[in-house]
């Protein structure tokens, strides 16, 4: 697997990384957790060393899973965790608090779940808009100092956002939905990020798996499956949106390739500091993405999916509208 650096920044992962959320949390029921252990450890087999995870999976299991399966590799992977939300005592979400004692308690949390003594990667959960974004950066230099993170991220941050935090501690990672059904970030983040030299780590990189083309307007999710309230998947909108995985089908066919493959190499196309971090729960799309790094797509095969993309519109927002407010782009 070919290594990428995260912007400027000392902080060299994988072409790809594995996103772990689904492994504990929001596609439906949690799979089994020696089967997602025995996974993780796969994917270092395959030679990914970025995982992503998060306090609010779960919450919590799914660092206590990260944690118990990466426990042979310390060293080796690097581990992307999150804060940013306070917790109800049934553990749903009741707010977001990123105030400086918060982000502490979190850290220290977060470091004997995932058995290490220093979290690579700190990100903002969410932008809070009730603390100074420089407060929250000045909370995580002092831990980069005392040793207990090394690298500070946001995610989901704006513009304005970034600026002020990289102004107090050097952002290394922004973390944000990207995809070729989801290019907003395009507009203004992307710029931002190469004028300072930070790197992006694209979540659902293929659509929350729509782009995958294994999902269609008959499909049925479970009842706790987070794409139930997510517009973009009503079976109204998966069937006016058929024609991006159409678009993807037709070269994933010429390069002997599948639609996921072909998503995922568009993004690693787009900028070198580029990290999409996929997320699956079965080890045969874990090898199918993997496989997404070998694969190169040539300026003509990038100016057609462009061309394309001018032709296509995309049905269905991609947030119910109380979730959107929550994001800073």
């Amino acid at each position: 697997m070919q290594k990428r650096r995260l912007g400027k920044s000392n902080l060299e992962v994988s072409a790809l990384g594995l996103g772990c959320m689904g492994m504990s949390f929001a596609y439906g029921p949690p799979p089994d957790k020696k089967e997602m252990i025995a996974l993780i450890r796969k994917a270092v087999e395959g030679g990914l060393t970025f995982f992503d995870t998060a306090e609010a999976y779960g919450p919590f299991r799914n660092e206590e899973l990260v944690g118990e399966a990466l426990a042979p590799f310390r060293g080796q992977v690097v581990i992307a965790t999150k804060f940013g939300f306070k917790f109800g005592p049934g553990g749903q979400q009741t707010g977001q608090d990123s105030r400086p004692e918060h982000i502490r308690q979190v850290a220290d949390a977060s470091l004997k779940r995932l058995k290490i003594d220093s979290i690579d990667l700190f990100y903002q959960h969410r932008v809070d808009t009730n603390v100074p974004i420089e407060d929250v950066a000045g909370t995580v230099k002092d831990l980069i100092r005392e040793g207990k993170v090394k690298h500070f991220g946001l995610s989901e941050a704006g513009v304005n956002t970034i600026r002020r935090a990289h102004a107090v501690q050097p952002v290394t990672a922004l973390q944000s939905e990207y995809s070729l059904w989801w290019r907003r970030p395009e507009e203004e983040v992307i710029p931002i990020l190469e004028e300072l030299g930070i790197g992006f780590v694209p979540f659902s990189p293929l659509g929350k798996g729509f782009l995958t083309g294994k999902i269609d307007e008959k499909t049925t999710f479970d009842k706790s499956d987070f794409r139930n309230i997510v517009p973009r998947f009503t079976a109204e909108n998966r069937k006016a949106n058929q024609a991006m995985v159409d678009l993807l089908a037709r070269i994933a066919a010429r390069k002997k390739g599948t639609p996921a493959q072909i998503a995922l190499a568009w993004l690693l196309a787009q900028k070198p500091w580029i990290v999409p971090i996929p997320g699956t729960t079965k080890l045969n799309r874990l090898r199918e993405n993997t496989g997404a790094a070998e694969l190169t797509l040539t300026s003509e095969d990038l100016s057609e999916i462009h061309a394309a993309l001018e032709q296509i519109k995309v049905a269905g927002d991609r947030y119910p509208e109380a979730l959107e407010k929550r994001t800073g782009l």
